[in-house]
């Protein structure tokens, strides 16, 4: 594929994504922004166009499937919430997403409270799904591996499936809740803190405010007018210090049950492939042979939906994925293998 062509594939792209971006963009500015990016894409595949040779035609354009996917996220979820995976097929303009939680640099426009972004949604969500169902696929098919490698007895297997199931799904969820209590409770107690400041003494408060954003380029007086109005509205006040001074969102606390269950549910979903051709009645060899067929083709559907976020080729990472998967059972086997043949 020549340079001309492939340039002018990859700006039609991005020209159709920001397209579909600013469709369900809730911000108007944002999506003005979105709108404006694919019409610049599309000035841009223009011109390579004109470089292609005399005589060629320009294929219809298709947006990739990873692109398609991607639209569908953001339909779903919303693109602020999937702004890593954005980031991963190189949209720009996302910087913007912070710039909308800055105050407004005219004194006399409202203030508007910043918009909620929780660390459960989108794509942090998507993201631990995907890494708790690797964790369970490739913990529970190496842990049967190593028995099939000391016994191919089809009970011993799906004793051990399961009991790898249950153990590994409550350890991930054990560890879950307690970082993500332990996580709230420091953010609990550093809010207050910020809280109590703030019923002490708001107009210093307010001056700190104000010289943050004075730092950042905003003209003085505007920056302490802009903070006197936040501080009109305590649990506003309070939402932009704790962003500002602290570096901390008040609305990423999240749940630490729901990260527990969230866990356990991922988990149990990735170990629960090898087992199904034990529950579906196959034993021995044959079982073994499906189980491992399964957890490949798991790994490598694994692998690809991991690209979302790196931006690699989606082969790559799920080839990859099964070679890393591959590994870690065949060691487990041949560990059995060893073990079985000491005991016998």
């Amino acid at each position: 594929m020549s340079d001309a062509l492939k340039g002018w594939r990859e700006e039609m792209q991005s020209a159709w994504l920001y397209a579909r971006l600013a469709e369900c963009e809730p911000d108007p500015r944002l999506a003005a922004l979105f709108g404006e990016l694919a019409e610049a894409a599309l000035e841009q595949a223009a011109i390579w166009a004109d470089k292609l040779p005399d005589g060629s035609v320009v294929r219809v354009f298709r947006p990739s499937a990873r692109a398609r996917l991607v639209a569908h996220l953001a339909r779903v979820c919303s693109p602020r919430r999937i702004r890593p995976v954005l980031a991963a097929m190189k949209v720009r303009g996302l910087s913007a997403y912070q710039g909308a939680m800055a105050p407004s640099s005219h004194p006399g426009v409202p203030l508007k409270k910043p918009e909620s972004f929780h660390l459960g949604g989108g794509s942090g969500m998507l993201r631990a799904a995907v890494f708790g169902v690797n964790d369970g696929l490739v913990s529970n098919t190496s842990l049967m591996m190593g028995i099939a490698g000391a016994t191919l007895e089809s009970g011993a297997i799906i004793t051990a499936g399961v009991a790898g199931l249950m153990a590994g799904a409550l350890s991930m969820a054990a560890g879950e809740y307690v970082s993500m209590r332990s996580q709230r409770e420091m953010y609990e107690y550093q809010i207050a803190l910020e809280r109590a400041e703030i019923e002490a003494y708001p107009k210093e408060e307010a001056e700190e405010l104000a010289q943050i954003y004075h730092a950042r380029g905003m003209d003085l007086d505007a920056a302490r007018e802009a903070a006197r109005k936040m501080m009109e509205d305590p649990e506003h006040a309070l939402d932009v210090l704790s962003r500002e001074e602290l570096g901390l969102n008040p609305d990423d606390l999240g749940s630490p049950w729901g990260a527990a269950v969230f866990s356990f549910g991922a988990f149990v979903l990735g170990a629960l492939v090898p087992l199904l051709p034990y529950v579906a009645g196959m034993q021995g060899l044959t079982g073994l042979t499906w189980s491992a067929v399964l957890a490949a083709v798991s790994l490598f559907g694994v692998g690809a939906a991991l690209s979302l976020f790196s931006g690699r080729s989606a082969i790559y990472g799920g080839l990859r994925m099964m070679v890393i998967g591959a590994l870690a059972g065949s060691v487990t086997y041949g560990i059995g293998v060893w073990i079985g043949a000491g005991i016998s």
